[in-house]
């Protein structure tokens, strides 16, 4: 039985376009994941770091790279920042994923304001049920998420169970997890991302802590083998609408309603193989 545990790092990002899932109150990004800066040669680099990028940001096709217009890096002063969604439709986006087709084959035409974290509009809300109320959620408290994962071979090598741990966390929240995997992010062709279990939707307390399992068949085939798509990181997600959805990630991804608060910085799992 093979078995890995890994640190999972504090972000604001899911791929690099749009540059981050969470934006300040001017429509900046707030950016912590990979930052691309202008390298030499006309090369981009991409090491990880935190930063406020510009909504404008130059746009490249689907699968490149630019330099993001950054406004200034973050720092410890930024810790009161109130976060805020993104609008729809995504700004500074070329993910052409429709990440709901089922649900909402309609969310690329939708056009909503962006929110206050803790103010984003849960559908059919009603006081009368009961919200619970929160603050502003600062960056701050975003930076004070901590998690870890256990992810190991299992059933003979047909299965992986992945065990995570989690503090520090937005209190009185729901969050799910979702896989990526290699293809996901093909230019050739994506495959859309899914949950990492279903249903993967847990609930922090209110200290902020949380554990989830899940289990997925053959999350982790052979390179070579034909078709392989492995799971190649995993990404906890802070759940604006406070709901999840079903076998999909979200309707809108990136920003709109999902936002990536802890994730591996690159590509894992390399040591555990899986088979059919």
């Amino acid at each position: 039985m093979s078995s890995v545990v890994l640190d999972l790092s504090v972000t604001t990002q899911g791929p690099t376009y749009p540059p981050s899932e969470i934006m300040d109150k001017d429509g900046n990004f707030v950016t912590i994941g990979r930052i691309n800066r202008a390298g030499d040669d006309d090369t981009v680099s991409a090491a990880w770091g935190s930063a406020l990028v510009a909504q404008d940001s130059p746009l490249p096709p689907f699968g490149a790279q630019a330099p993001y217009r950054i406004l200034r890096e973050l720092t410890d002063d930024d810790r009161d920042m109130e976060l805020y969604t993104l609008p729809l439709p995504l700004p500074c986006n070329n993910y052409p994923m429709l990440f709901a087709p089922e649900q909402r084959p309609d969310a690329h035409e939708v056009v909503r304001p962006s929110h206050p974290l803790h103010q984003a509009p849960i559908p059919d809300l009603r006081e009368a049920d009961g919200p619970r109320r929160r603050d502003p959620i600062t960056l701050g408290q975003w930076r004070r998420a901590r998690g870890q994962v256990e992810v190991t071979v299992t059933e003979g090598g047909t299965a992986a169970e992945f065990e995570f741990w989690f503090t520090g966390l937005i209190p009185d929240s729901v969050y799910t997890v979702m896989s990526l995997r290699q293809k996901d992010l093909d230019p050739a062709g994506p495959t859309r991302p899914g949950p990492l279990g279903i249903p993967n939707a847990f609930y922090a307390d209110r200290g902020g802590a949380a554990h989830y399992t899940a289990r997925l068949p053959d999350p982790f085939p052979a390179p070579d083998r034909l078709g392989a798509n492995r799971v190649i990181n995993v990404v906890v997600l802070w759940m604006s609408y406070q709901q999840n959805y079903g076998g999909a990630i979200g309707h809108f991804g990136l920003g709109g309603d999902i936002h990536a608060q802890l994730k591996l910085t690159g590509p894992s799992f390399q040591e555990l193989i899986t088979r059919s």
